[in-house]
């Protein structure tokens, strides 16, 4: 059992211990070469034509001059002090040229070379080796098998990718080398800059929470976006993005999000939680945004880069065509925007210099004939009404358009107002020196309506979330003692899976409301037992071994009389002795029949990189038809919580819909605060269905009808 709130600190706590990455004073180049084509030439060219302000000491046994720099036979030969070593080696040269930069004063190694663990076992073998070796001497790595680092301020060009990116404010990460190079393309192409750029390679030692972390501290950085295709720390991932994005916003996209991903489990929860939904919980619960393409994800950066947060999400829209007006109006339904409503005087200072056939109203369409001059009235009369918090514009190219002009008319009221300004001037040949200018002058333009939308819609989420303070993670009192006495004789000699009576035992012990039961082993004992606890009841199969009892026909429901239960009785026995022929049957569990609530579902399924993974929703034999459910990753907040119950889709029949009496929420607030916190204590609990969980009308009480535990049991 674990005590709450025991965790690890994480190794990324404070990103200055990485400066020797992107602010070193002096870089070894440990397999530079004079060989085009070779990594330790392109590196070496990259450094010197960047005009990296430290010392550069090339390392090639071969020679004594490169780029008209001293080289060195060995790391030993250096002089002075190394704050930086890039590695360019073949793998098995690596641990003892590390030692050799570490008596040189070395801190930091990025590892360029290949043929570790993506090769196979024997390169695993040597990614401990040098893992070792490097934390022996006090060495942090990046890498192996990465591009290399970049930081603009520094003319620190680290890498082997072809040319330098501009200086911005946008930090870089990725898991993925080969990516890097295609977004530095984009960036030369779209004259974006960057901070910081960063590729992780295979991450022996440094990783993303160390980045994020890092690129958090950075003050040149406003903006971090990633890539990334998993993590090994969930936790202090999830711990780093809660610090780091009350800051700056974080955009992450992550691959591998195809249904064949998704880990197979015998839970409904387990069956529904595939690592991808661990991961988009994960960024929820941290307030990153999350991009599904690359293209979303710098549609997203270069908002954050160019542009000012708005205050709220009211969007004006203008354009000259009504079509593109229809289409961004109709986007903001995937979006947290909302179409702003004018101020009377707005609406009568557009009219007084607009014509007549202009729309007045959101959208404002000011026609195909408008110059530059009525773009620029229009867009400083929408940004002065206070019930506007950013601003669209949409431009066609048509014969009368004026697009430079009104290019530096949209530039211009950028620098007068602080609302966001994005743009989507459509087309290409035609648009082009405009939207050049408009890159110019931070303003984002983006090909088509939709896409200019979405970002501000992000820009509003972003601000959203900035804004709400955090809370803290709940802790709940439960008889712990009786609980795990319970848990440890149900789990004794090496049984695993708790299931039936037993796992309501445990709810029970836990403080989690149960229906009142007995075990009847005949069908004499089960009428005794209706009569006691009055019918209507339900009848359950009583077995260890069958976990799904609906499915192999073991419950029955409803209940009414005497002549009911007979046939019930003897119908679970024939389904059960058929459709599960090996089990064990212990009779029938007589219930007390919970009638009049709304059938819910709440579990666990621990994913393995960020731990509980808390699922709620509709529940009964529909969970996993209709898929009503909601998750979030333990230890809750009360954010969280309210998060759980109020996202899933049938929410109104938990608060009343037509007429119907609200159900007990806070009473599955409670029961939600309860399983929670078993998740923490219990790591080796790895998955727990409640199915139905039925909540009564509101101060009613919800109860535990049915559940399963799974526990991982030590050899």
């Amino acid at each position: 059992m674990k005590q709450p709130g025991n965790r690890s600190a994480s190794r990324g706590q404070n990103g200055k211990m990485l400066d020797n990455f992107f602010r070193p004073e002096s870089v070894a180049l440990i397999g530079a070469s004079s060989t085009p084509g070779k990594v330790g030439f392109d590196i070496l060219k990259n450094i010197t034509d960047a005009g990296f302000r430290g010392k550069i000491y090339p390392v090639n046994p071969k020679s004594d001059e490169l780029f008209g720099l001293k080289c060195y036979h060995s790391a030993n030969d250096i002089e002075g002090k190394i704050d930086l070593a890039v590695v360019m080696i073949p793998p098995k040269f690596i641990p003892d040229a590390l030692g050799q930069c570490a008596s040189k004063g070395c801190d930091s190694a990025i590892i360029i070379s290949a043929g570790f663990k993506e090769v196979g076992p024997e390169g695993a073998r040597l990614e401990r080796e040098m893992r070792t070796v490097a934390k022996k001497a006090g060495v942090r790595l990046l890498g192996p098998n990465c591009l290399g680092v970049i930081d603009t301020d520094m003319h620190l060009n680290a890498t082997f990718a072809a040319g330098m990116p501009a200086a911005g404010n946008i930090g870089f990460v990725s898991q993925s080398g080969a990516l890097c190079t295609a977004i530095l393309d984009w960036s030369f192409a779209n004259s974006i800059g960057f901070s910081r750029f960063v590729s992780l390679g295979n991450k022996a030692d440094i990783d993303e929470v160390d980045m994020i972390e890092a690129l958090g501290e950075d003050e040149r950085t406003s903006v971090i976006v990633g890539y990334i295709e998993g993590v090994s720390r969930g936790r202090e991932f999830m711990e780093t993005l809660l610090r780091v994005t009350k800051k700056k916003p974080v955009i992450l996209i992550k691959s591998g999000t195809s249904e064949a991903g998704a880990r197979a489990a015998s839970s409904h929860t387990g069956s529904m939680a595939g690592s991808d939904i661990a991961f988009d919980t994960a960024f929820r619960q941290c307030g990153v945004m999350r991009a599904r393409t690359v293209e979303e994800i710098f549609d997203c950066a270069v908002a954050f880069s160019f542009q000012p947060l708005p205050a709220g999400n009211k969007l004006a829209i203008l354009t000259n065509a009504g079509g593109p007006g229809i289409m961004a109006t109709d986007a903001m339904d995937d979006t947290r925007a909302e179409m702003a409503r004018f101020k009377p005087e707005t609406i009568e200072k557009l009219k007084s210099f607009l014509p007549s056939a202009a729309a007045f109203y959101n959208p404002v369409d000011i026609i195909g004939d408008a110059h530059a001059d009525r773009y620029q009235s229009t867009i400083m009369a929408l940004l002065e009404d206070s019930d506007v918090d950013g601003i669209v514009v949409l431009l066609t190219p048509q014969g009368m358009t004026q697009i430079e002009e009104t290019a530096k008319a949209i530039s211009y009221a950028s620098l007068i107002h602080k609302k966001p300004i994005l743009t989507s001037f459509m087309g290409e040949e035609m648009v082009g020196s405009g939207i050049d200018l408009l890159g110019k002058n931070r303003i984002p333009n983006y090909s088509f309506p939709e896409r200019a939308v979405g970002a501000f819609g992000r820009m509003v989420e972003y601000e959203s979330w900035r804004g709400r303070p955090l809370k803290k993670n709940i802790e709940v009192e439960y008889p712990r003692d009786e609980t795990e006495k319970m848990i440890k004789r149900f789990t004794a000699h090496g049984r695993g899976a708790v299931s039936g009576e037993r796992a309501l035992r445990v709810l029970k012990a836990a403080g989690i409301k149960t229906p009142d039961y007995k075990i009847a082993e005949d069908m004499k004992k089960a009428k005794e037992f209706a009569l006691e606890f009055g019918y209507p009841i339900v009848l359950k199969v009583a077995s260890p071994d069958i976990s799904h009892k609906s499915d192999v026909g073991g419950v029955k429901v409803g209940i009414g009389d005497e002549d009911s239960l007979e046939r019930a009785y003897n119908e679970i026995m024939v389904n059960c002795r058929r459709m599960v022929p090996s089990a064990v049957l212990h009779g029938v569990e007589v219930h007390q029949m919970i009638t009049g609530g709304k059938e819910m579902v709440l579990g666990m399924s621990r994913d393995p990189s960020f731990g509980p993974l808390i699922m709620f929703g509709l529940g009964g034999i529909y969970v996993e038809i209709m898929k009503d459910v909601s998750f979030r990753i333990a230890p809750l907040t009360e954010d969280d919580i309210d998060g759980l119950i109020h996202e899933i889709k049938s929410v109104r029949l938990l608060t009343g819909a037509r007429g119907e009496k609200p159900k007990d929420i806070d009473g599955i607030k409670e029961t939600i605060r309860i399983v929670s916190q078993l998740t923490i204590d219990y790591e080796n609990m790895i998955e727990m269905d409640i199915n139905p969980l039925i909540a009564l009308d509101r101060g009613q009480g919800v109860y535990a009808v049915d559940a399963r535990f799974n526990f991982q049991i030590s050899e």
